[in-house]
């Protein structure tokens, strides 16, 4: 195993030590692999990163070994990779980075990262997002065609509320993402309200498919809108990156025409960089679109107005927030209820 080697990115060349250290011991793997997987599709990747708060997945052993999310950006970072500064739910802050050139994902993968996950804000302006993103999560009992089924429908909503377009990938698992390129104008509490929106009007087309339940005991074998993906500091996994899965999948950006033929375990490591080497980025123009939100939150007022449906519950590790519902189980709820209090 040879201690180190220098790998070229566009332009800037990245010292890679260990190259042959094994990261996906199924597949064979290694770490030069992953850097080189990053600088094929480079383009792609940094167009989903670009200017854009990037906390790292790294699994510094390999896929099989312990992992962790870093936020802060590392100490060893070098100097020509920028930072922007955000503030967490919780009040805390930090500097995360913000690739602007592909070396930087490189880098990143030089210690291990495997997945991106960014902020759909850029470093400009970092609490007002500039995508609106729907994640389509299927629940035990479903698979990925039922995921198409929703997101087919939800490309209706879209277009019927602003005309807006969505841009598709696979997760790299069983589900899919819809990212949409909005204007930044809105706040992440109005960004969410609008992804509510959404879910509930999906939830009202497809009753038995769709559900926008937060608590996992109510969601039955359906899709699940995850609307909290769109609150402060809950990031999605980018497109075309690895998830820490044996096989090495990637989150594969998607035409609307491929979506319901797409077998997400074909996109990863080792089949992407061809694929991008005949089309390119599918989600090349995303960045030339910004929509409005103002028609899905002119849906949202009516909602809470017409049918008394106001904000949803926040992740628990959030602070409670201005008329949000109990964050309390169903099931312990009514518990409580037919037995009444304990007593000590």
């Amino acid at each position: 195993m040879a201690d180190a080697v220098e790998l070229e990115a566009a332009g800037r060349k990245v010292r890679l030590s260990s190259p042959g250290k094994v990261f996906f011991p199924e597949r064979g793997f290694t770490k030069r692999d992953l850097a080189e997987y990053y600088i094929a599709v480079g383009p792609g990747i940094l167009r989903a990163l670009r200017n854009r708060p990037t906390t790292l997945e790294r699994y510094p052993d390999g896929v099989t070994g312990e992992s962790f999310f870093q936020k802060r950006a590392p100490k060893n970072m070098p100097d020509w990779i920028p930072t922007a500064h955000i503030t967490f739910p919780s009040g805390r802050s930090a500097d995360e980075m913000c690739p602007t050139e592909v070396a930087a994902v490189v880098w990143a993968a030089q210690y291990g990262t495997l997945t991106f996950h960014p902020w759909p804000v850029r470093r400009d302006d970092v609490d007002r997002p500039d995508e609106l993103r729907i994640d389509l999560d299927p629940q035990p009992g479903t698979d990925y065609g039922d995921a198409v089924r929703a997101a087919h429908e939800l490309r209706e909503v879209l277009h019927e509320y602003g005309d807006l377009r969505g841009f598709p990938k696979t997760s790299g698992g069983r589900g899919l993402h819809v990212f949409v390129p909005i204007e930044p104008r809105w706040t992440f509490t109005q960004v969410r309200r609008a992804a509510i929106a959404v879910g509930r009007e999906l939830e009202r087309r497809m009753p038995e498919q769709v559900t926008t339940a937060w608590w996992k005991e109510e969601r039955g074998e359906k899709i699940f809108v995850d609307y909290n993906q769109t609150a402060r500091d809950r990031t999605i996994a980018s497109a075309y990156s690895v998830r820490p899965r044996p096989h090495a999948p990637v989150s594969a950006p998607l035409t609307w025409d491929e979506v319901p033929d797409a077998v997400p375990r074909d996109f990863d490591l080792a089949t992407m960089p061809a694929r991008f080497a005949q089309l390119g980025d599918v989600h090349a123009d995303m960045d030339e679109h910004a929509y409005s939100l103002e028609a899905l939150l002119e849906l949202a007022s009516r909602d809470e107005h017409d049918h008394g449906l106001g904000d949803l519950p926040y992740p628990p590790e959030y602070p409670k927030m201005p008329g949000e519902p109990k964050r309390v189980q169903p099931s312990r709820a009514r518990n409580k209820k037919e037995n009444g209090p304990t007593t000590p």
